[in-house]
């Protein structure tokens, strides 16, 4: 790294973040997919998930090379996932229950519906 080197704050069309999934392809492997680098969004990313376009998704996994840092961000894709279905009242897509079981589990919150009372007789 150079010496007294600071990142620019301008942002440029390298300065993306980018998100690529790891897949199970069973007796095959597991290999990271292939992504259009225009297609590589976290929006695009679940999208994609959801909509069923991985195998057997294992992880995920954001970086962005020119402020030089990568992660995995599976947990975080699994509770977006999980969140967007519950507030749909709809259970996620069974292709990805394995997913959000190993990066969520089953320690989530559920959305609590308050109905109230038309009771008069009850105590305020």
């Amino acid at each position: 790294m150079r010496s007294g080197w600071t990142p620019s704050v301008v942002p440029n069309d390298r300065d993306l973040t980018v998100y690529i999934v790891e897949d199970d392809f069973g007796m095959a492997g597991r290999a990271y997919r292939e992504t259009d680098a225009g297609q590589a969004d976290i929006e695009t990313t679940i999208t994609d998930l959801i909509s069923g376009q991985y195998n057997d998704p294992i992880r995920v996994v954001s970086f962005n090379t020119a402020e030089g840092w990568s992660q995995d961000v599976s947990e975080d894709i699994a509770r977006e996932i999980q969140r967007r279905h519950d507030i749909a009242g709809e259970d996620p897509p069974s292709h990805l229950q394995g997913f959000i079981d190993d990066h969520v589990g089953y320690a989530r919150q559920l959305a609590l519906r308050l109905v109230q009372s038309t009771n008069s007789s009850s105590p305020r």
